[in-house]
């Protein structure tokens, strides 16, 4: 295998792992700087190395995190094998020799296990796909649309609204979670977290309600990116020094 493919097998497995995001904070793990590592050798098989912004992050997110980095990646055709590995963590070697293994949450964890990690996924998906709707809904609020039209917007007409870039990528942030909570033939562009068609009368208080919701998960993405780099220095560049050469020594205040 030559340079260049290796380096553009990498490029595809970052890529996968730009669809994987914090389950809680909605935001890919790759932004949040999570990743540390995404190697592809000779043989096709990848290794994956991450780090979360504390020593004590659930185990069941941490484990939900790893188990979607392995199954995005292994989706490219020429993978033979994924592993990924936690590093700094509290729960490191049990999640490690879990994933080496290819255990469930359930088989890693045991007793220990705190519910079932499908249903934490799902619970948090369709906490992704309320914030997500919140933001589209109050950019088409804001833009005049009235809540009688919203409520009875087909996705077809959504689709079809002339939108700037920033409505472009709030629609595609929603239309990606939708099949969530509605099914592929529900022609309505927007239902509540049951299915449900919105009311009119009540769309304004809707959406404040999760709008608030997604400030307070913003409040948190902001923690757990000063954690992350606090913790790991993300932002000081290292300059390796020469061999003999002293460091040198810390200014002083006066």
């Amino acid at each position: 295998m030559t340079a260049r493919t290796i380096a553009d097998r990498k490029a595809e497995v970052w890529a996968r792992l730009q669809t994987v995001t914090d389950p809680e904070l909605d935001e890919p793990v790759t932004d949040l700087e999570f990743v540390t590592r995404a190697d592809v050798d000779a043989q096709n098989r990848v290794h994956i190395e991450f780090r979360l912004p504390t020593y004590w992050c659930a185990a069941n997110f941490s484990f939900l995190m790893a188990d979607d980095m392995r199954t995005a990646v292994k989706q490219l055709p020429w993978v033979n094998a994924v592993s990924v590995t936690l590093g700094e963590h509290m729960y490191a070697d049990k999640i490690n020799a879990g994933l080496a293994q290819g255990l469930s949450f359930q088989e890693t964890f045991g007793v220990e296990a705190d519910g079932d990690l499908d249903e934490l996924r799902r619970t948090f998906l369709v906490k992704a796909f309320q914030r997500r709707q919140a933001a589209l809904l109050a950019y088409l609020i804001a833009d005049g649309f009235a809540p009688e039209v919203l409520v009875g917007l087909t996705l077809g007409e959504l689709a079809a609204l002339p939108f700037d870039e920033a409505g472009d990528r709030l629609l595609a942030r929603y239309l990606e979670r939708r099949p969530v909570v509605a099914a592929v033939t529900e022609p309505l562009a927007f239902l509540d977290a049951d299915g449900d068609p919105l009311q009119s009368e009540t769309l304004p208080t809707y959406v404040r309600a999760l709008r608030r919701v997604d400030v307070n998960a913003e409040f948190n993405s902001a923690l757990c990116r000063g954690l992350l780099h606090a913790r790991f220095d993300t932002e000081t560049p290292f300059t390796p020094r020469r061999a003999g050469q002293a460091a040198e020594p810390p200014e002083l205040s006066v």
